[in-house]
Parts: structure tokens; C-alpha cells; sequence
């Protein structure tokens, strides 16, 4: 039986049972009145109206006391038996059935019931409640898309309710509960239930709406054809999608690549900070964190959580684990309350991978299409293995000489040995990047505590990936994204603002410094007018830098 059925169905039994229980006390009411009526009359020839005889009955029933019959009842052991009866009758129904049948039932009947059905437009449905769908409904929230769960529990969907979150109770798989989430009118859906049972959640959306656009979250890649075949039109490789961003953070810190675009000698310092919990700009906005403007720092961008944000906006909020991207010079980032993360140049282009699954191919896969040599570890010997040995084992790590690399991934499906293995890199190669998978929400500030430089959790890059497809107004720069920059000269900017250029709405792009006359200057705002002898440093993804181009070719024009 379906959900909805079921819902619908207990909803009509506590009526019914309510209905049924009213009528019996109120039935039973009126027959004794009739009877204590006729009793009177037929006993000691007493006559009272119907209305005296339910004052009666009421008094009896409810042990509420007793009127002026009282006389009456002792010249008929008829009667005086009538009104014990009465009595009986009322202390089961006040110490007995009323509270063990019906206030149980009333209770339920005024309990809120999760609703079934939505009239919201042009929203995104969600299939499903978990931590990706957590970041990516907060992602929907802040550009003003609305969004409805589906949920087969009533009591994840009262819950949500009663956070302010639109949710339904349905079963997942019926056609009529994506007619109750208006799915004729929907912007989207997202299927994030299972590899099985995906396809017909999508295939049943579509039965309601042909042209709704659908998103499969899969777990396994070999599925995603049967998928295409329901008719999904993204997917979402949640494996491969964490791998291939371990894979291209491990390849180089977004520090190196930018130190990499300047050529001007100066000394300017390019860093990576780690905000670590407890420290005093949690909570602060960029605006309000004055550190950063009396140290002559300025911040490029920011990781925050499963996504890379350049040149935040001066209200963000700076919360636990934020990376920042900034530039000062040397010096200057001593007193900052935050870690360095490490940017191992003097290493070689090695790096290790820990843990060799399905994360852990695709971490290879990305590393070697960057031209980065690998060494993998696994408890297993297997294709592709050159360490064989516990990750929990100091004596494994010196075995794939990780002191030697430019960094470590952690790729285990299971925490705990993470966390362990982190503790130990943090002793044995305190000068080399640790990139860890959390597959645990909770586990992220436990990986930082033990020593982390980068974690990255499932969660988290899903969600942005989700919201990267759904969102068109701005570009989310998730991990998995080829994001890089480029130094330019654009003399078709010359005479002209940064403001006035607006590349970021135009293009995706940000300029994030300039080298003007041997000196490379960040601290840069739309004021900024560009010189004939300076030289752009554009950051952006590949599709933005691409847009870029044609920005400026048809400027040139």
C-alpha cells in the first residue's frame, strides 16, 4: 500500500473511531434517560419531563451528585438498582474508557498531520532528506528558488514543517504524489533516494510532466545508463564527483597556481589560511574582521564548505573551516589567527593515495590527466597498488615515502582509520598537504583537529554540484570545476573601470590583481582603472575564461 493510502486511511479511522465513540456515550445518555423516565412513572408513579430525567442521568454518570430524587429511589429496589447501574456505567466511562480510549483518540485527531500535496510553482522537488540535500536546499534558499521535499516518513516531513521547510508525505514511486507536489508546474527534481529506485521516481515524474527536467544522484557508475534511459537528464556521480575534486586539490592549492600566473618579482606572499574553530573571526563578516585590512592582507577568495567563492561578498559570514585564499606580504601573516596550510614546492610532483576504490580511481584518473606521478596504498593487493599495508601503520606511509610528496589524499570509506591516519602524517610529514574524504558530516571538524589541511566531505560536494546544475544566475565553483588564472594584457580595458568592465556579470571572471610597472598590486576595487602597461590576473573557471575571450574580442570589434 502506498504512503498516501496509508495516510489517508488512518486519517479517515481516527474519525471513524472518534465518531464512533461520541455516538456511543451520547446513545448511551439518551437511553437512560428514557429509561429513568419511565422507571419513575412505572415504580412510584412519579412523573418528571425528559429534560429532569437527563439532569439525572448526567449527575449519575459523571459523579458530579444528586438531585431531589433521592427519596424516591429508596421506595423501589427497581430503581434504586437502575441509578447503581448509572453509577457503574459512569465510573468506567471517567476512570476507564474515556482515558484509555477516547483522550487517545482526541490527541491524535488535534496532533498536526504532515500534509500531502503542495500548490508551489516553478520550484525544484527533492526526493529524499539527506546532508547533500541539506547543502543544496540552503544554496536554492539563498538565490530565492523555492523547494519541496518528498518523504516517505510523517515524521521526517512534520519535523521539516515545523522548521519552515516545504515538505510532503508521499510514496515515491506513485504517479498521483508528484501530481500532489505539482510537478506540471515544477522547475526541476532531484532523485537522491537510490541507484534502484531512482529511475522509477523519475519515470513517475514524467508521467505528470514530460518536460520536467530530472537529476539522478547515483552511487555506482555503472548504472548511469539506466538512468538515461529513465529519462534523466543530469547525473550526479557522487563517487567520482568527490574523487575527481580530491583529485584536482591534490594536484595543486589554488596558492601555487595563482603564484604560478604572477611573473612580476615581488614579495608578495600567496597563501592558503585555515580558519580553525574556536578562533576569533568565526562569526565574523569579512567586512567586520579588521585583521585582515590592518595587515595589508587581501583576501582573494574563500573555500567554503564543497565550493570556492573569489572576492567574497564583505558580508559573508566566516564560519569553522573556511580556507582563504589571500595575499600580503612577507611577514604579515604571522599574527593571523589561522593555520598555514602547507604548499610544499621543494617536494617532488609525487602525490600519495590512500585507499584504492571507487574515490580512490578517480583521484588516480584526475592526478595523472594533471601529469601528477601517484603512489597508491590499500590494504589489498590489486591492479594498480604499488604500497600494500594498513594506512593505521606509520611503517606504510615510510614505505611510500610520503615525506618526500607534495601531498597525501585519504580516500578510506570509513572515518575512523582517517582520522587515526591523519594523526600520524601530522607527526611523520608535518610539511606535507593532507587531503581528506569525510563521508561523516560530524567527522570534518574531527579531521581539522587531528591535523587536516583540506577536507572534503560527500555531502557537501554533492549538494554544490546539485545546486551548481539548478542554479543559472551565478556560477558554483565546486572542487570538480577547472578553475585556474591567467595573466592578460587587454587593451581594449584601457581607460576603463573595473566597475564599469563588471567582468564577473559579464563573464564569470574576476581580476584578482594587477602588474603594473614591476609591482603587483591586489588590493583592487571597481574604481580600479586599467593602464596601458598593466596585466590582468583573471581568475575563473575554463567556461568563464572562455567567455572571456569572446568578451573581448567583441570589445575589440
Amino acid at each position: 500500500m502506498s504512503t498516501n493510502s496509508t495516510t489517508i486511511e488512518a486519517d479517515t479511522n481516527w474519525q471513524r473511531r472518534i465518531a464512533l465513540t461520541v455516538t456511543t456515550i451520547a446513545g448511551l445518555v439518551i437511553i437512560y434517560t428514557y429509561i429513568y423516565q419511565w422507571a419513575l412513572w412505572t415504580f412510584v408513579e412519579e412523573e418528571i419531563s425528559l429534560f429532569q430525567a437527563l439532569q439525572v442521568v448526567i449527575e449519575a454518570l459523571t459523579t458530579a451528585g444528586f438531585g431531589g430524587d433521592t427519596d424516591l429511589w429508596r421506595e423501589s429496589d427497581a430503581l434504586a438498582l437502575l441509578v447503581v447501574l448509572m453509577n457503574l456505567s459512569g465510573v468506567l466511562l471517567v476512570f476507564l474508557a474515556i482515558p484509555l480510549y477516547a483522550v487517545p483518540l482526541f490527541r491524535q485527531a488535534f496532533q498536526t498531520r504532515p500534509p500531502t500535496s503542495s500548490n508551489l510553482t516553478d520550484h525544484v522537488i527533492i526526493c529524499g532528506h539527506s546532508a547533500q540535500d541539506e547543502v543544496l536546499h540552503a544554496e536554492l534558499e539563498a538565490v530565492d528558488i523555492p523547494y519541496l521535499y518528498i518523504d516517505s516518513d510523517p515524521d521526517l516531513v512534520t519535523e521539516l514543517n515545523e522548521q519552515g521547510v516545504n515538505a510532503i508525505v508521499g510514496d515515491l514511486e506513485a504517479v498521483d504524489t508528484y501530481r500532489a507536489a505539482n510537478a506540471g508546474h515544477a522547475k526541476a527534481l532531484v532523485a537522491d533516494i537510490g541507484d534502484e529506485a531512482n529511475p522509477t521516481i523519475m519515470l513517475s515524474a514524467k508521467q505528470v510532466n514530460p518536460e520536467l527536467r530530472t537529476i539522478s544522484v547515483i552511487r555506482e557508475q555503472t548504472v548511469e545508463a539506466y538512468h538515461r534511459y529513465a529519462g534523466a537528464d543530469d547525473i550526479v556521480s557522487a563517487r567520482q564527483l568527490l574523487g575527481k575534486s580530491l583529485g584536482l586539490r591534490a594536484s595543486g592549492t589554488y596558492a601555487e597556481k595563482l603564484q604560478q600566473a604572477i611573473e612580476a618579482e615581488s614579495d608578495l606572499q600567496i597563501t592558503e589560511l585555515l580558519i580553525e574553530k574556536g578562533s576569533n573571526l568565526v562569526g565574523q563578516s569579512f567586512r567586520e574582521a579588521r585583521v585582515f585590512d590592518r595587515m595589508g592582507i587581501t583576501i582573494v577568495g574563500a573555500w567554503l564548505g564543497g565550493k570556492f567563492v573569489v572576492t567574497p561578498d564583505p558580508d559573508t559570514v566566516i564560519e569553522d573551516h573556511t580556507i582563504l585564499l589571500v595575499a600580503g606580504e612577507h611577514g604579515d601573516l604571522q599574527d593571523v589567527e589561522t593555520r598555514l596550510i602547507p604548499s610544499p614546492e621543494d617536494h617532488e610532483p609525487r602525490v600519495v593515495v590512500c585507499g584504492y576504490g571507487t574515490v580512490g580511481r578517480s583521484i588516480v584518473d584526475a592526478l595523472q590527466t594533471e601529469g601528477i606521478a601517484v603512489t597508491t596504498i590499500d590494504i589489498e593487493s590489486k591492479e594498480g597498488v604499488d604500497v600494500v599495508g594498513d594506512i593505521t601503520d606509520p611503517e606504510t606511509f615510510l614505505r611510500a615515502d610520503v615525506r618526500n610528496a607534495r601531498a597525501v589524499v585519504l580516500s578510506l570509506d570509513e572515518d575512523t582509520p582517517t582520522i587515526f591516519a591523519t594523526l600520524i602524517l601530522n607527526e611523520l610529514a608535518p610539511d606535507v598537504e593532507v587531503i581528506a574524504r569525510a563521508d561523516d558530516e560530524d567527522s570534518v571538524q574531527k579531521l581539522y583537529n587531528a591535523g587536516a589541511d583540506f577536507v572534503l566531505s560527500l555531502a557537501n560536494v554533492t549538494g554544490e554540484s546539485l545546486a551548481s546544475l539548478l542554479i543559472e544566475k551565478e556560477e558554483i565553483l565546486t572542487p570538480d570545476v577547472d578553475f585556474g588564472f591567467v595573466r592578460r594584457a587587454t587593451p581594449a580595458f584601457v581607460g576603463r573601470s573595473l566597475g564599469d568592465l563588471d567582468l564577473r556579470e559579464q563573464t564569470g571572471c574576476t581580476v584578482v590583481a594587477v602588474e603594473r610597472d614591476g609591482n603587483v598590486l591586489t588590493d583592487i576595487g571597481a574604481n580600479f582603472v586599467v593602464e596601458e602597461s598593466d596585466v590582468l590576473i583573471i581568475a575563473g573557471s575554463e567556461e568563464s575564461r572562455n567567455r572571456l575571450e569572446r568578451f573581448i574580442a567583441g570589445i575589440e570589434r
